[in-house]
């Protein structure tokens, strides 16, 4: 767990059979824009951390592969005030080390919240290299 699940209070689960990480959070006034509703950042990192994970599932089942975002589109749907919301990334494609990832945003009730897709791009775990 890194510094920032803890932070923002969520949690990282991995299926790592059929290659899907889920980001799950329970809504705080921590985590609400001004207009009281789930911030588009907060959003987004779930979305982002449950894609980067997929991705790293592609390689070792614990998905720690190193993975960094070359890019990422986030489309919000819906408005979520309060309860759970859960972000489940699948890999759409890609080769050994460039992996695309959908992922979707959704409440308890499986409403969409938010989608996003993205881009990762394999890393050497040297040390040495820079994260994009």
């Amino acid at each position: 767990m890194i510094p920032l699940f803890q932070a923002m209070g969520y949690n990282v689960e991995i299926n790592a059979g059929a290659v899907e990480a889920h980001c799950v959070m329970e809504i705080s006034p921590l985590h609400l824009n001004r207009q009281g509703s789930l911030h588009g950042g907060v959003a987004a990192t779930l979305l982002d951390t449950a894609s980067g994970i997929t991705a790293s599932l592609s390689c070792d089942p614990q998905g720690l592969t190193p993975f960094v975002t070359l890019s990422l589109n986030v489309n919000y749907m819906a408005l979520a005030r309060q309860g759970a919301v859960r972000a489940s990334g699948r890999i759409t494609g890609g080769g050994r080390t460039t992996k695309f990832v959908a992922c979707d945003l959704r409440d308890s009730e499986g409403r969409l919240i938010a989608a996003s897709t993205g881009v990762f791009k394999r890393m050497r775990n040297t040390g040495t290299e820079a994260a994009a």
